[in-house]
């Protein structure tokens, strides 16, 4: 594992707005709102070190931050609407910093089925995106206390 990196923006700041942070075994990763526009329950799983692949993980490591990410997925789709998918994604082609993106997808979103990277397929559903982010303190305390469980295992 590497140090912290200057040109780095998710070792320099923590990328969204923190939700949870912890460690087990000494492994550090915080899980992130990422506040993007329209897409009101999406986070992000990020790896406290600055590593670029899952595989430069240990096998406990690897299975500290899968957890993770399941553990963020488990309490989107406990919201209402139940998602139509779950996107989860690990591309780190502009931020070369080991995180994963989960994001709650329905039928109602502007890019929906396409990635919320990808051109909008339709107008914003405003009356949609309040009802999701009324959810969303329910939501992170779900994914808090899975993630504390996970500690304490």
């Amino acid at each position: 594992m590497t140090a912290a990196r200057s040109d780095c923006p998710l070792c320099q700041a923590e990328g969204g707005r923190l939700v949870w942070q912890g460690a087990r075994g000494g492994a550090l990763l915080r899980v992130i709102h990422a506040e993007e526009a329209g897409f009101p329950a999406f986070y992000r799983v990020v790896w406290g070190a600055h590593v670029a692949e899952l595989s430069d993980l240990s096998e406990a490591e690897r299975q500290w931050c899968m957890d993770a990410v399941m553990a963020v997925e488990l309490a989107l789709r406990g919201m209402q609407p139940v998602p139509g998918k779950i996107n989860l994604a690990t591309l780190g082609n502009m931020v070369p910093h080991l995180h994963w993106h989960v994001i709650a997808r329905y039928a109602e979103d502007s890019h929906f089925p396409a990635p919320v990277w990808a051109a909008a397929q339709r107008p914003r559903d405003a009356q949609h995106e309040a009802l999701l982010n009324a959810q969303l303190p329910a939501a992170e305390a779900r994914m808090q206390a899975a993630l504390e469980r996970l500690l304490a295992a």
